[in-house]
């Protein structure tokens, strides 16, 4: 098994894992569709991976949901069929709930699950077509735990789990795959962009964030898993992995710990 001539689609390409997952996997031969609402990002990203003219760009907005059907078309025709799909695109959150406008919390909801669904749903019948398609999904830690300051983030990120835990076992005969990735703290822009409670972006580093992991090699490890095809893997330090797993043996214990989390 190995990335060479397979033809895999980015979104949220434009920084952070996106880009460098495109980086690395034209490193390792796949012909690679990169797709953020900043084309002109896209192209300096493009010109970062080793083989530039096997990456083709397609300017998408992840938002517009209902407005994606065209963007999957034109993905498809570019190298005449797609084999993967990475749903990378998203947003993150600052903010306590309370303080939170139900409008913020809406913008989360459909970038980070909406519009990843609905992205998968519009390519699916393609993969069907093919008896073939892996289908995979930057989630989060936060996925399985919630925390202090990201309510709609954790919630949206939940939501994408119970969507594509039930798309697995339905797409089994079609010999369509599914893998969701879980990060836990990687050192990207993800804090800067984060939403307030009225919206507009923190732009400010989290120190947790900062110490994250290289996104290079996060990139790497998220090759693999790729690869191998893992239904769930959880990329992250010590302390997030354990969270999770303290999070379903005991949950009494992880809720007090997450109690004492920094909410300022």
């Amino acid at each position: 098994m190995s990335f060479n001539n397979k033809v895999v689609w980015i979104t949220g390409a434009s920084s952070g894992i996106g880009k460098h997952l495109a980086i690395e996997l034209s490193r390792q031969g796949a012909k690679i569709i990169l797709s953020s609402r900043n084309i002109e990002t896209l192209k300096t990203v493009k010109q970062l991976c080793e083989n530039p003219e096997n990456v083709k760009l397609i300017a998408l907005d992840i938002e517009d949901y209902t407005n994606l059907k065209s963007k999957v078309d034109s993905a498809i025709t570019l190298f005449e069929t797609i084999d993967i799909i990475v749903n990378n695109a998203g947003i993150s959150q600052r903010a306590l709930a309370r303080e939170t406008d139900i409008a913020v919390d809406k913008r989360l909801m459909d970038i980070n699950y909406l519009g990843t669904v609905a992205l998968t749903k519009l390519i699916l019948p393609h993969f069907i077509k093919n008896k073939s398609g892996q289908i995979v999904v930057t989630s989060s830690i936060v996925g399985k735990i919630g925390t202090p300051l990201r309510s709609s983030y954790a919630a949206s990120k939940h939501a994408l789990h119970g969507f594509f835990d039930s798309l697995r076992a339905e797409l089994q005969q079609d010999n369509i795959t599914i893998t969701l990735i879980c990060p836990g703290f990687v050192n990207t822009n993800v804090s800067l962009n984060a939403l307030t409670g009225d919206g507009s972006p923190q732009q400010k580093m989290d120190k947790a964030t900062k110490n994250g992991i290289a996104p290079n090699y996060f990139a790497i490890l998220m090759a693999k898993a790729i690869l191998k095809k893992r239904q769930e893997v959880y990329i992250a330090g010590f302390k997030e992995k354990l969270a999770v797993y303290t999070k379903r043996f005991f949950p009494k214990i992880l809720s007090k710990m997450i109690t004492k989390l920094s909410v300022t």
